[in-house]
């Protein structure tokens, strides 16, 4: 696990050339069919040396979803390991390792009615007043919201509207969890901020060069999508569409661009800070694969010698 141009997917083919792994991937903008350049997605190459397994899978007008995504890891986290290897998930959509590892609340199914009723709201007296009808009904969710964070707030009001009851209740609700293996979390965290940040806007500069815009025009034209999609919410994307609709000059897309994918970074740093039973490792560090490697040996032998792998 990690943040952003932290070096995930390097580190994973130099542990796949060691171990017996299979890489499923952990990245919720990876699964986008045709968003390659944007996503940061391994190439021709590194996909011959170590095969990712989730990458591709849906297509950009489409929807996945966190409870999907533990599903489809788990079906194949038990093929891989009946083919005596070892999963190694990699990515930085932190959502769905805790997903997978913690479960999911009993949360009801989106309405579609029921939400563009929200919406409707939203738009007559704004997502302020929306969060402030939210605070009478589940107080505890709107303390933790901010009053414009739309998509939680519609969420938050559509479950109460389904259930009746605070979506803070629901979530407090035990749950039985399904996870039969042993996690060896590993998260790279950098050194040095300042540095990670040159790494992201190297990387996002390298997507421009690439032909970011030009990819989303294309993807646009093949599959009619709309800003709102949730592939169009990913980081780069975002912009680049701003971008074609005139609202952002190139300058205005490369900052924007790179302040959102630091944003990303720090936000999914934020993450692994709250994530129990996490080893730390420098991502800036020389000798990272390395260091790795010997503290995974030294676990597995672990393990062994308890009679547990």
């Amino acid at each position: 696990m990690g943040p952003t141009a932290s070096g995930k997917t390097a580190l994973a083919v130099e542990l796949v050339k060691q171990l017996p792994c299979e890489i499923i991937s952990v990245d919720s903008a990876q699964l986008y069919k045709g968003m390659n350049v944007g996503t940061g997605k391994p190439g021709p190459e590194v996909l011959s040396r170590a095969p990712h397994h989730l990458l591709d899978i849906i297509e950009p007008h489409e929807s996945y979803s966190a409870a999907r995504f533990r599903d489809d890891a788990l079906t194949l986290m038990r093929e891989i390991t009946e083919r005596e290897r070892i999963p190694l998930l990699v990515g930085g959509t932190m959502l769905y390792f805790k997903a997978l590892i913690e479960g999911l609340s009993e949360l009801p199914e989106a309405d579609p009615v029921i939400r563009l009723v929200i919406d409707t709201m939203a738009e007559q007296e704004g997502w302020p007043a929306v969060h402030a009808k939210l605070g009478r009904v589940d107080p505890e969710t709107a303390a933790r919201l901010d009053p414009n964070d739309a998509q939680r707030i519609q969420r938050a009001m559509e479950v109460y509207s389904i259930t009746n009851k605070p979506m803070s209740e629901l979530l407090r609700k035990p749950r039985y969890v399904y996870f039969p293996y042993t996690a060896f979390k590993i998260a790279l965290v950098p050194g040095d901020r300042e540095v990670l940040h040159e790494r992201i806007a190297r990387r996002f500069q390298a997507m421009l060069d690439a032909g970011l815009v030009a990819e989303l025009k294309g993807l646009r034209e093949e599959y009619g999508l709309e800003a709102g999609m949730p592939s169009m919410r990913c980081v780069g994307y975002r912009q680049a569409w701003e971008h074609l609709e005139g609202r952002l000059g190139a300058d205005a897309l490369r900052e924007e661009g790179i302040a959102a994918t630091r944003q990303l970074a720090k936000r999914q740093l934020t993450w692994l800070r709250a994530m129990d039973g996490v080893t730390e490792f420098d991502c800036l560090a020389d000798d990272l694969p390395q260091m790795v490697l010997e503290y995974l040996r030294h676990e597995l032998e672990a393990l062994v010698v308890a009679g547990e792998a």
